[in-house]
């Protein structure tokens, strides 16, 4: 019965955080996590319902931690985690979260699109052709490497 009862208030919850009402999706998440302490699902949704609605962020930091230790390859939890840094102001953290999910959670493609709108792209070597012409895209590639050997991030 608690089951139950526990994932009809996640799902009331998720709903709401969805539809960008975490304050109110907030009592519905807690209780949830409350039925059920040890489902890291429930634990990581409160975290990032946490930072959203109440900017507890060392609180909704652990428990999206919590729910990353228990479950390494739930690519989810990485991305809830990561959104608790990113709303939190810092995006270095975030980046590295989303980047340690794609090593335990590898084939899903959510961490990439995620990590991609966090990192800034460096402008294409010729910025007179596009982005995805082959030599922009090669010497690119050329470019990424050298800077890479040179111990340069940007």
């Amino acid at each position: 019965m608690t089951e139950t009862e526990a994932f009809k208030e996640f799902k009331q919850g998720l709903a709401l955080l969805r539809d960008n009402f975490a304050e109110k999706a907030l009592p519905h998440m807690e209780k949830a996590a409350r039925l059920e302490k040890n489902n890291p699902y429930y634990m990581s949704y409160l975290g990032v319902v946490m930072a959203r609605s109440e900017q507890k962020w060392a609180e909704a930091e652990r428990l999206c931690d919590s729910a990353v230790r228990m479950k390494r390859n739930q690519a989810q939890l990485y991305l809830n985690l990561a959104e608790v840094y990113a709303t939190a102001g810092r995006k270095e953290d975030a980046v590295e979260t989303l980047q340690a999910g794609i090593k335990f959670a590898r084939r899903d493609v959510r961490l990439n699109l995620a990590l991609n709108r966090l990192v800034t792209r460096r402008a294409p070597v010729f910025p007179f052709l596009s982005r995805r012409h082959p030599l922009n895209k090669s010497v690119g590639k050329i470019r990424h490497r050298t800077l890479e050997l040179l111990g340069r991030s940007s």
